[in-house]
């Protein structure tokens, strides 16, 4: 198994990166415009990487992300992704609407900038019709998060909310959805590969057959991924691994349960980062996204699994249920967990360059 240093995403092999530890790298996320003080609480929580939201549009550029870049390092926080929600989730682009071919080119534009200002990842999700829930549902002690029951539910992406049996007027075939793939992807990796950034495709939420008249037979289950890794064809191309959506799906779903996944994707260097979340219980049953800790997966298999793949990149919590006294509450919990996860794999593999 090669070692981190020999994969083309490591960090360690992009210009003008650093990290204080090698391996697994503890990351989370916030605003372009969070305060001095929440980025002082990010580094007292020992976060190394952030991925930062950036909301306006007219700072979407390489100028804005440097000085970015220059703040957050003023805490020892470095900067793993820039998001720029108009070019994610683009209808446009996954069901050739009109203004696809602008909105691939404002796709490039980004990953130029990106490349520019040396940021060294981006996550692309591909879903035509949103991120859909069913609203909030109580958890353990009353906390609040996110629930699904596929019978009763609607997607929203940015300010469109999409619901009933064809959101977008018609049914969509699979061969439709392949083909608008590989048109976009074709002319993005060249990209990605010229600027040196590395985007993560993220798994459809829920990863359900069909929704809306449009299935998800792509970044739905572990062959649609395989395939898609294949027409893109490219080093720079890879996989944002979002636990929580592999664990709506279950191994049913699927096709392979996470530990699987991880292990394919690590072996094919194309395991970019992972969303570290758990949930309730697998669809068709309804779920609820929960602590890291009372979900329906072992989440120290999933991190053991990182290690023994030695995979060099960001791991982030995500969706986090609210918990009393704010945001930072779910967020310190989180990171605590994930830390001490971490340092137990390590342990058990004989220290961060152990071997298990």
């Amino acid at each position: 198994m090669a070692e981190k240093w020999d994969r083309p995403y490591a960090l360690s092999a992009v210009p003008g990166f650093y990290s204080s530890s090698e391996g697994i790298q503890i990351a989370t996320g916030t605003s372009d415009a969070a305060s001095d003080e929440d980025l002082q609480f990010m580094q007292q929580l020992g976060v190394e990487w952030m991925m930062v939201g950036v909301a306006e549009p007219a700072n979407q550029n390489a100028d804005y992300y440097k000085r970015l870049k220059e703040r957050f390092g003023q805490f020892g926080l470095q900067i793993y992704r820039i998001s720029n929600r108009s070019v994610h989730n683009m209808s446009e682009v996954t069901l050739n609407l009109p203004g696809r071919d602008e909105k691939i080119e404002e796709f490039a534009t980004f990953i130029r900038n990106l490349g520019e200002a040396g940021i060294p990842y981006n996550t692309y999700a591909h879903m035509g019709n949103g991120i859909w829930h069913s609203g909030r549902a109580q958890g353990r002690g009353g906390m609040d998060a996110r629930t699904l029951d596929i019978q009763n539910a609607t997607g929203r992406w940015a300010d469109m909310t999409f619901e009933g049996e064809l959101t977008h007027g018609r049914a969509y075939t699979e061969d439709e959805l392949w083909e608008n793939y590989e048109y976009m992807i074709r002319k993005i990796a060249p990209v990605a590969e010229e600027a040196g950034v590395y985007i993560g495709i993220h798994p459809d939420d829920p990863p359900v057959y069909a929704l809306g008249g449009i299935p998800r037979c792509i970044f739905g289950n572990f062959e649609g991924y395989k395939r898609a890794m294949e027409i893109a064809d490219s080093p720079n191309i890879g996989v944002c691994l979002c636990v929580g959506c592999w664990l709506e799906g279950g191994v049913e779903g699927m096709g392979v349960d996470v530990p699987g996944a991880i292990r394919y994707f690590a072996q094919q260097n194309k395991l970019f980062k992972v969303h570290f979340r758990n949930v309730s219980n697998p669809m068709p049953e309804p779920w609820t996204e929960t602590l890291m800790d009372e979900g329906y997966m072992d989440m120290h298999t999933v991190m053991k699994t990182l290690r023994e793949m030695r995979f060099d990149g960001a791991v982030i919590p995500d969706h986090i249920p609210s918990l009393l006294g704010g945001p930072r509450a779910g967020l310190a919990y989180s990171i605590a967990y994930m830390r001490a996860l971490l340092q137990s794999v390590n342990n058990e593999a004989g220290g961060p360059n152990g071997s298990l």
